[in-house]
């Protein structure tokens, strides 16, 4: 036996569809032919398995028609209460979405999927309302008819002759995590219609003889036998590569469909979305004529769009590609090849008969040159004349100004060739006039050098064909000459219109991926996420000239309102919440609340959503069409992206402030112990020896132990002043009290309290009779900093000097001593937290004084400095602002910033 060693992708793709199908709620779709057959009963028939196996089944929409034996199925379950809709005067009764979502059961019946809600509602259709139970994580029991299939609507109408208004895209069926025929002979349910049990006998009478005859019913049949069937064949190719049974097989399929501004485009469309769910292919749709050059009518381009959006929502991928060179065939070919397209399908040409024995179709060469790719030729219901005549080129018809620029360049080569008459011949006159046809279709198009063309011929001929000055002809060689000059003139016009057509496709494509390249970039400028947000939303109003709102979830999940004011209403602000808790478009263009006034696109990152776009398009303007929306989307994707860049940078930017907080914070306690415990230590000490017996101390040794419980408690003080200084100035709650004191008053203050510190160490003092605007008990706290990191840095008995002076608006504070000083590069270091000199002669600190005395001089709108004195020390220097003191004596109030 042949071993064959497992494929790692394959078995990884095998583990990642587990993992989706794991976590996602189930469907179940019971699919009939037609009505009557059992759908409703199937159903609940299995929820009273369900229930009587101790399951949780909550009815939500159950339709009985008023059949006895469905009713009876009812009995003893759950009802969940219908929402009362009130529409054009009446109440309707309506699914309630919201109630099942609050009641959340783990399975809910909700009949007739196909089914239209009442105007108001969230969505439209009611599996849209099955699909948001799913992302809810509700399990869902429900039922549809094949007619109501999307892709079968038009092989339904063609059979029975009801055109099914109701549709569920094939996209709900393929989520769908089973699919159960309920199946009747023909002959059984024509008997159940005659015994009233699938409508009311004056329904039935006209059901009989339209949509339930006999043929109509087989053939609706065999569809859900072949969709049934269908299933079934993936749900085996599923089995097998699950099982790991290899087998051969042939290449995979990839579908492309040519869509035209015929009539029949929503037909191709559905007859290949068909195609490749019977294929399991992969589809895409291209608007055709884009290959052509050519342009339409508002009404066609109004219908390539439908298509086109019809394509995108059963699953294809709609690409826009533009042609390379000009020829259509060849270059879509060229495209299908590059896409590893099998298969084209087309719709049959609705020309007349005569006119295609005479002119290739696109049909005909793609045919002849297709090679090995299939084509597909999908026939139509015949095209009107009304609707033929919005096939034609709306490329208008040539202007004033053009026809009068043909007419003065046609006798300008009149009257060149009537001066060089005797010198050319006919046919270098005839050369001329073609030029001047040229230069007119490069410059206005096809209809003007169509009109260059009748002119020129009549020119030739009245001027320079014998007989002269007259429209009849002697030669009839001549008649084939003005024949190949209209031919001629036609064929540049046609060409020169289609490189115009080119032309503009790219200059579209270029402007597209400036706007792109210029919208990332003025993104990229910005760091904050707040600042991204309004930038995306000023580049992309003024792109699509409408307001914008760009909503950002706050830490809740709910976006917060629109910074902006141009979203207003609680109403449009649920839309773009739906939006992003679903991760899919709401609102105006959409299924999805489609009343809106806004559309809204969930930006979505690589984690998740980051917020929505909402573009407030004016009432009088029509929705995007296809291009517009794929700018939109690239435009949203790439401002997701840098909106989440953004938030990671402000999350790691958040994460690094903790992780140095933290160590900080371990530093610091680091630091601080020894300080705390010296002082301790030494106060412990003393208050055990005094509470020894009174005469083991004398009187002197009493004194000094109470002296040095003094100096430490002192010190100790301090130490917590400073740690709680800092931790206000940390935290942003230190409040500046300013008043009006003179400065001879705070220094003394400062002096007084290092009184015992200083013991005998001169201080020179030379301060300006002055008064300062400064919060006393800070600036007293910021000299004593700086006095007591003097006495460690310097040699006891050393003199200190404070001195004052008046320069500007500021008042200038410098203290220096005559220590080792400061080492080179640490004058601005030993400003920070945590950091501490590095003179060999100095004591032990835990290093916050200095970096207490920037933030509190910083608090009052100051600097402070340090650096080395010439003759040896430190020299510090403070600036404070100091404005013109008050008249008078001082006063308590003062600006208090």
């Amino acid at each position: 036996m042949e071993h064959r060693r497992p494929d790692p992708d394959h078995l990884l793709r095998q583990v990642q569809a587990a993992e989706r199908l794991q976590g996602r709620a189930r469907l179940k779709v019971f699919l009939g032919a037609a009505p009557g057959v059992g759908k409703t009963f199937a159903m609940l028939q299995e929820a009273r398995a369900r229930q009587a196996g101790g399951g949780e089944v909550v009815a939500g929409v159950v339709e009985t028609h008023g059949r006895s034996e469905t009713a009876a199925l009812l009995e003893g379950m759950e009802f969940l209460p219908r929402k009362q809709v009130p529409y054009r005067g009446v109440s309707l009764e309506e699914f309630d979405l919201d109630g099942a979502l609050a009641r959340k059961p783990a399975l809910l019946l909700v009949d007739e999927l196909a089914h239209t809600n009442a105007p108001g509602g969230r969505h439209d259709k009611r599996w849209q309302d099955v699909m948001e139970l799913l992302d809810a994580g509700i399990e869902v029991f429900t039922t549809v008819n094949i007619q109501h299939i999307e892709t079968h609507r038009d092989a339904v109408a063609k059979i029975t002759g009801v055109l099914v208004r109701e549709t569920v895209p094939d996209t709900v069926l393929e989520r769908a995590d089973e699919i159960e025929l309920v199946d009747l002979p023909v002959e059984v349910l024509q008997q159940r219609l005659r015994d009233g049990k699938v409508y009311l006998p004056e329904q039935a009478k006209q059901a009989a003889d339209r949509f339930f005859r006999k043929g109509n019913l087989l053939a609706l049949r065999e569809m859900a036998l072949r969709k049934t069937a269908e299933r079934v064949d993936a749900e085996m190719r599923r089995y097998m590569e699950a099982e790991g049974i290899h087998q051969t097989w042939p290449a995979a399929e990839r579908i492309l469909v040519a869509v035209g501004a015929s009539p029949e485009g929503t037909r191709l469309v559905r007859y290949t979305a068909r195609m490749a769910a019977a294929l399991g292919a992969p589809w895409m749709a291209v608007h055709v004529e884009r290959f052509r050059g050519l342009l339409h009518s508002a009404e066609a381009e109004a219908r390539v769009q439908e298509a086109l959006r019809l394509a995108e929502r059963l699953g294809a991928e709609v690409v826009d590609a533009p042609p390379e060179g000009l020829h259509a065939v060849e270059d879509l070919l060229a495209f299908a090849r590059a896409r590893r397209a099998t298969k084209i399908v087309v719709g049959k040409p609705s020309r007349a008969p005569w006119v295609e024995r005479f002119s290739s179709s696109l049909v005909m060469d793609l045919v002849h040159r297709s090679g090995d790719i299939d084509i597909h030729v999908v026939a139509g219901e015949g095209t009107s004349r009304k609707d033929r005549l919005t096939l034609l080129p709306a490329l208008g018809l040539p202007s004033w100004a053009g026809l009068g620029m043909a007419a003065a360049a046609v006798a300008l080569c009149s009257a060149l060739n009537h001066l060089l008459r005797g010198h050319l011949d006919l046919a270098d006159m005839t050369m001329l006039y073609l030029l001047c046809i040229a230069v007119m279709a490069a410059r206005f198009g096809r209809w003007t050098a169509l009109g260059t063309s009748v002119m020129a011929v009549a020119a030739l001929d009245f001027l320079f064909v014998p007989p002269y000055y007259t429209f009849a002809v002697e030669d009839m060689k001549h008649v084939g000459t003005f024949a190949i000059m209209l031919g001629v003139g036609l064929a540049i016009g046609d060409m020169a219109e289609r490189i115009r057509a080119q032309a503009r496709m790219a200059r579209d494509r270029e402007q597209h991926a400036q706007e792109l390249y210029h919208f990332s970039a003025d993104l990229a400028r910005e760091g904050e996420a707040g600042k991204v947000r309004d930038a995306a939303r000023e580049r992309i109003s003024q792109r699509f000239g409408c307001p914008v709102a760009l909503l950002l979830p706050e830490a809740s999940g709910q976006l917060a309102p629109d910074s902006s004011g141009s979203l207003k209403g609680e109403e449009e602000l649920a839309v773009a919440q739906w939006a992003f808790d679903h991760q899919a478009p709401a609102g105006r263009g959409t299924d999805t609340l489609p009343g809106a006034r806004g559309s809204y696109l969930p930006l979505l990152g690589t984690e998740g959503p980051v917020g929505v776009l909402g573009l407030l398009l004016p009432k009088e303007r029509p929705d995007l069409d296809q291009g517009q929306r794929h700018l939109l989307e690239a435009l949203a994707s790439q401002a997701a992206l840098t909106l989440e860049r953004a938030r990671l940078a402000e999350e790691r930017a958040q994460a690094r402030r903790e992780v140095d907080r933290e160590q900080m914070r371990n530093v610091l306690l680091s630091s601080i112990s020894h300080d705390l415990r010296t002082p301790l230590g030494a106060i412990t000490g003393a208050a055990s020896t005094l509470l020894d017996p009174p005469e083991a101390l004398t009187p002197e040794g009493r004194r000094d132990l109470l002296s040095t419980i003094q100096e430490e408690s002192q010190r100790l003080h301090r130490l917590v002043i400073n740690l709680l200084d800092l931790t206000r100035l940390e935290s942003g709650t230190l409040k500046v009290q300013k008043e009006w004191v003179p400065l001879e008053e705070v220094i003394g203050s400062a002096l007084a309290r290092m009184e015992a510190s200083l013991g005998d160490r001169p201080v020179r003092l030379d301060l300006t009779d002055t008064l300062v605007a400064v919060d006393p008990i800070l600036i007293e706290q910021v000299l004593v900093n700086l006095l007591e990191n003097a006495l460690k840095y310097s040699s006891p008995g050393s003199p200190l000097g404070l001195a004052s002076r008046l320069e500007g608006d500021f008042l200038l504070l410098s203290l220096t001593d005559s220590g080792p000083g400061i080492q080179p590069g640490e004058e601005e270091k030993i400003f920070e937290k945590l950091v501490r000199g590095s003179a060999p002669t100095a004591r032990p600190g835990a290093g916050l004084g200095l970096a207490i005395c920037r933030g509190l001089v910083k608090a009052h709108g100051g600097w402070i400095s340090a650096s080395n004195r010439p003759e040896g020390g430190a020299h510090f220097l403070i600036g404070l602002p100091h404005p013109s003191p008050p008249e008078g004596p001082p006063s308590e109030d003062v600006d208090h910033g």
